[in-house]
């Protein structure tokens, strides 16, 4: 079984540190692929196995969602997924943990009286919430006998 690691060469030695236990033998590290030989493979793990403890390892490292795993056969292939110019804005803004989000500030209030009528127009535009079903009233049984 072969795996290739694309840009993700620099990470091959704790990939193997974390799929040795997994797997059940050492891989081997040639350039830019990873060998596992499938005599040496524990009973049952199969390339879906695989591809899905590489997609943890990635998780835990924090870049999951820069890369993508395609099993072909007996061939695994770890390939950087090109992010469009709103994912990087994102990916930019967003901040690493919650705590460190900046405080929102309020709206600050209009400047001129052309503004006040936009504001409200787009208040009246929100769409309704549904009416909630009321309980159907149970049958009392005395009535069903009559």
């Amino acid at each position: 079984m072969k795996v290739a690691l694309g840009t993700l060469k620099d990470k091959g030695d704790d990939l193997i540190a974390f799929l040795e236990p997994r797997v059940g033998t050492k891989p081997s590290l040639s350039g830019g692929e990873i060998e596992i030989e499938d005599e040496a493979v524990k009973e049952g793990v199969k390339p879906r196995h695989v591809k899905t403890y590489i997609k943890r390892f990635l998780y835990m490292n924090g870049v999951r969602k820069k890369y993508r795993v395609f099993v072909t056969g007996k061939e695994l292939t770890i390939q950087e997924i090109e992010l469009g110019e709103k994912e990087k804005e994102e990916e930019k803004k967003a901040p690493e943990k919650p705590e460190e989000a900046p405080a929102e500030e309020k709206p600050e209030e209009p400047e001129t009286a052309a503004e006040e009528p936009a504001k409200e127009e787009a208040a009246k535009e929100k769409p309704k919430k549904a009416a909630t079903k009321k309980p159907r009233p149970k049958k009392k049984k005395a009535e069903e006998d009559s």
